[in-house]
């Protein structure tokens, strides 16, 4: 599957990441990045629905360990911001949390 469309996140900070969107399922290759579940809404825009990091993408997303709480929002989506250095997608993972409320990420 291709990338869908492109949705821009803002942090706490006011720095801004892109995230490259993609159908729910989508295989990836073992990459690290900043990654965002979403609910593509009927007039095309999507609800935020959690926001994590990881240091490998190809391991499957459907045995995350909020998968249930995706199931329950409706998850259509993933975005993907790719960033190898894992201090780095630590950081951006905790500006975006620290400005957004996402229904699956414990607050």
């Amino acid at each position: 599957m291709s990338k869908e469309t492109t949705v821009t996140l803002k942090g706490k900070s006011r720095n801004t990441y892109n995230f490259d969107v993609y159908p729910w399922g989508t295989s990836f290759k073992a990459l690290g990045a900043v990654y965002i579940v979403l609910k593509k809404l009927s007039n095309g825009n999507f609800d935020l629905i959690y926001i994590g990091q990881t240091g490998d993408l190809s391991i499957r997303f459907d045995d995350h360990h909020k998968q249930n709480c995706f199931d329950r929002n409706g998850k259509t989506h993933i975005g993907i911001h790719l960033e190898s250095s894992e201090k780095r997608r630590l950081a951006i993972e905790a500006d975006l949390l620290a400005n957004y409320n996402t229904p699956c990420n414990d607050q």
